[in-house]
């Protein structure tokens, strides 16, 4: 039996008339139902977390940072509830979903003891000029499906602890994690503070364009972001958006095969390759081009696709129909045009769940679809090169710089070869690693601005210099 959940606007479980089905995309069952918000509870939401602004926003940061500490810990407390439900919406295995919820507690309780110090522009016998850092105001934020709590922390904590209140919109395809975390912190959390209301797609650009928010975070596709950038100038939102990528990985002739192999597997196939820093196009030295990628379709056959929620399930199901289909569609175009197949390729559509088998794909072209655009699913390209000029060139040849990665037992190459790549993030000799202390954004089409770090941080901000003359005469 499916169960309903509530939406937290002003310190209130509230729920409508209006209702959306969330569906378990490992057998395609109705799960839940979360409300249909409109513009009538968007409304609420923003005048509750602009009320709530004018005292948070003057609450001392220790007090912020304790509070956040304490939204930190309810999720962890509750994290056997939470990961087993996210694995009901989302798909992914239990260990990871697991790592998803105590990831989102550690982040947030991370993120937290960042500081906004005031900066001394000039201190001299007549003038004392500092910066301060005010908050933006109401933040409209809006998560995806892939990581929805992770996502939703990333944006809740900064927001607080800078000050600003929050109207947070989940994916209509995996809202309840958040919608039960907002029920445990809603005694812990002051009201208007943090808001959550679900909606259909349709409720995004109702939050992009109103006139009461101040800034827009958003993660999710490139094209969607172009939409909040458009929507957002309208009245000259702050935004932060961190877009798509098609991450590269350059595996260095010296590398070990037996070790990469299985750390090149789970860089592209965490999660069914539902990452956005996910490694989506994967080239390899030409003289150990046949032995590592013969060990790593070799990995991949011991790995499990399945309902995340069984027991030795490595892979779970694409979280969603479109999205799936998609998968299918660019697995297709490979196969019509007689491109090579180490593993997998053949899908059943007509079955329960929306499984993709591990497909890994032998040296496709540069210009092939499964390549040029991002896969966003169990689909791994492998290509070789011969030298570091080419695959450097190769690499960077795409509208997306998100993240990389190098391998190489030569860390001094791999730092060279990393200090080449037009991406926001690049790793040497490991994956998927994200600092709360570090600043993460994109490149060219993969993203505006920054999360995390004391630039993250600052993204909700404004600054505010304050000078003093201090010979004046009056």
């Amino acid at each position: 039996m499916a169960t309903d959940y509530s939406n937290l606007i002003d310190g209130e479980m509230v729920t409508n008339d209006k209702w959306m089905d969330v569906v378990n995309p490992a057998n395609e069952e109705v799960i839940g139902r979360v409300p249909a918000c409109g513009k009538d509870e968007l409304d609420r939401a923003v005048a509750a977390a602009r009320r709530a602004f004018k005292t948070w926003s003057k609450t001392p940061i220790d007090e912020r940072r304790a509070v956040i500490q304490q939204v930190a810990g309810v999720i962890k407390e509750n994290a056997d509830e939470l990961y087993r439900l996210l694995t009901s919406e989302q798909g992914k295995p239990h260990q990871q979903a697991q790592q998803e919820i105590i990831g989102a507690s550690m982040m947030a309780s991370a993120q937290s003891t960042l500081s906004l110090d005031d900066e001394i522009n000039e201190d001299s016998d007549t003038r004392l000029s500092r910066t301060r850092r005010v908050p933006v105001g109401v933040v409209g934020g809006i998560v995806p499906w892939n990581f929805p709590v992770m996502m939703a922390m990333q944006k809740i904590a900064p927001a607080m602890l800078s000050g600003c209140t929050i109207v947070l919109k989940p994916s209509p395809f995996t809202p309840l994690a958040t919608l039960r975390i907002a029920e445990l912190i809603k005694d812990v959390v002051p009201a208007g503070v943090v808001n959550i209301i679900t909606g259909e797609d349709s409720l995004g650009p109702m939050i992009t364009e109103h006139e009461d928010i101040d800034k827009i975070t958003f993660t999710g596709s490139t094209a969607t972001g172009k939409k909040i950038m458009e929507g957002a100038s309208k009245d000259l939102k702050r935004i932060t958006l961190e877009l798509g990528g098609n991450d590269a990985s350059i595996v260095m002739p010296d590398a070990d095969v037996e070790k990469v192999a299985e750390q090149l597997f789970w860089s592209s196939f965490s999660n069914a390759g539902q990452i956005c820093i996910a490694a989506k196009r994967v080239y390899i030295h030409e003289d150990i081009y046949d032995d590592l990628s013969a060990a790593i379709a070799e990995y991949a056959k011991g790995v499990t696709v399945g309902d995340g929620s069984q027991q030795g399930t490595g892979v779970g199901p694409i979280q969603n129909k479109k999205q799936y289909e998609r998968v299918l569609e660019l697995i297709q175009d490979a196969k019509d045009n007689g491109y090579q197949f180490l593993l997998g390729g053949d899908a059943d559509p007509s079955g329960t769940g929306y499984f993709v088998p591990l497909t890994i794909l032998d040296n496709p072209p540069e210009d092939a679809r499964i390549v040029a655009e991002e896969q966003f699913g169990p689909v791994m390209p492998l290509m070789k090169f011969s030298s570091e000029e080419e695959v450097i060139s190769r690499a960077n040849n795409s509208e997306y710089g998100l993240a990389g990665a190098v391998w190489s037992k030569d860390v001094d190459k791999g730092v060279e070869i990393a200090e080449q790549l037009e991406t926001g993030t690049v790793w040497v000799n490991e994956f998927l690693h994200l600092s709360p202390f570090a600043p993460f954004g994109g490149h060219k089409q993969s993203g505006f601005g920054a999360e995390y770090g004391k630039e993250g941080l600052t993204e909700f901000t404004y600054p505010q210099v304050i000078t003093v003359k201090r010979d004046a005469v009056i």
